[in-house]
């Protein structure tokens, strides 16, 4: 569950991160008022502008804004706030921005220069070990950084049965030039940051940039956090922080309806059950010639209703040319799963007006193949992989 920037400084600093103050405006009237609390609580007289979306690269659409008084800080807001920001990140035609995030200027004069820090705690899937990523350049793509110097990444494994040790923290903060009380302050940081990453269940904190400010204070300027969908049972706290306008509506409508759906930018809507048999499916429909629409498992309940619920789901993409349905009948019957596309078929009247193949292989498969053929319906079945893969390859001709 990917979380707004203020929402993901919320929980760093809930476990002793230190963060760039800011307080959230849904509209130019509270921009000011944020702006004016934030320097009755801060001092601060310049205030930064931050549209909140779930996208990177916000500064670069103009989605992230200096303001030098509170009149700047009201007509930047005003626009910021209801256009369509546009990103790398984003889709062509942009995000909606409903809020905007009004910080503390913290790049003040002092005895020393600033300094800006990559810092990113994440999973290392090969090797089963959580890992910090951290480079000197903060503030500037990593992608770029890696491309171009991937000499000034440099990464910490933890061994998650031990967790942070004390002098990897040390070594981070070595490897980033620092020394004196920023080499303190950044231990601090990293150990921190670390917990939160591990009692948050989160499966990635990015803080670009990591800032060292004047007077060698460390702080999260950005945030960007994903929490894993399956720990959120333990944090009802951070699953209230969800916010659905952010996410494809179809996949929070299959959601709702307890369906597994992801959308994809192909032309062969699927309906599978499994996990595992959905990828293959997928590779099937690739090598049929076409390009999957969609991910949709619908687990081992798959009937009449739930057949329906995903029809309608997959319809909604105007892309789809064809679906495709592939069910293997261990736990759910074919003949039940048969029925049930019979069932939804009419019930959806003229909804349906794209080819359907149905490969049914597993229990009853022979009484599910018969109730499809004898059915009168547009639905043509399939028993072998080849099989269905002709078809498709046929109705996209």
């Amino acid at each position: 569950m990917n979380l707004h920037e203020y929402q993901g400084k919320q929980i760093l600093n809930s476990f002793g991160v230190r963060i760039q103050r800011g307080i959230v405006a849904h509209s130019a009237a509270e921009a000011v008022d944020a702006a004016k609390q934030l320097t009755a609580e801060t001092g601060t007289k310049w205030y930064v502008v931050k549209a909140q979306i779930h996208a990177g690269g916000r500064g670069k659409g103009g989605g992230v804004k200096l303001a030098k008084s509170l009149q700047e800080v009201e007509e930047i807001a005003g626009k910021i706030i209801g256009m369509d920001l546009v990103t790398p990140q984003t889709p062509p035609t942009g995000k909606r921005v409903r809020k905007v995030l009004i910080t503390e200027d913290v790049y003040y004069p002092g005895p020393s220069e600033t300094s800006e820090f990559y810092m990113s705690v994440l999973m290392n899937r090969a090797k089963g070990r959580n890992m910090i990523m951290y480079s000197t350049e903060g503030g500037m793509d990593i992608e770029a950084v890696a491309e171009k110097t991937p000499h000034l990444i440099f990464t910490e494994e933890i061994d998650p049965t031990i967790g942070l040790l004390p002098f990897q923290a040390r070594r981070i903060a070595f490897n980033l030039g620092l020394s004196g009380n920023a080499f303190k302050e950044m231990t601090k940081f990293v150990t921190a940051l670390y917990t939160a990453y591990v009692s948050a269940d989160a499966s990635l904190f990015e803080i670009n940039p990591v800032l060292k400010t004047s007077d060698d204070k460390i702080m999260a300027v950005d945030a960007k956090v994903v929490l894993d969908d399956n720990a959120l049972f333990r944090h009802q706290q951070y699953a209230d922080m969800r916010d659905l306008n952010e996410e494809n509506p179809i996949e929070v409508e299959a959601k709702a309806v307890g369906l597994n759906y992801v959308d994809l930018d192909g032309n062969v809507g699927c309906m599978v059950n499994g996990a595992g048999l959905a990828m293959a499916t997928m590779d099937l429909i690739k090598q049929a010639g076409g390009e999957p629409a969609n991910f949709l498992d619908v687990g081992g309940t798959a009937d009449a209703k739930r057949v329906e619920e995903a029809f309608r789901i997959i319809l909604k993409d105007p892309a789809v040319k064809a679906i495709l349905i592939n069910i293997f009948g261990g736990i759910v019957r074919c003949d039940r799963v048969a029925q049930g596309v019979v069932d939804a078929y009419k019930n959806m009247g003229d909804a349906i007006k794209v080819p359907i193949i149905v490969r049914l292989q597993g229990t009853n498969a022979d009484i599910a193949k018969a109730l499809i053929d004898n059915s009168g319906l547009a639905v043509q079945s399939a028993v072998e992989f080849q099989e269905a893969a002709d078809k498709v390859q046929a109705v996209l001709a």
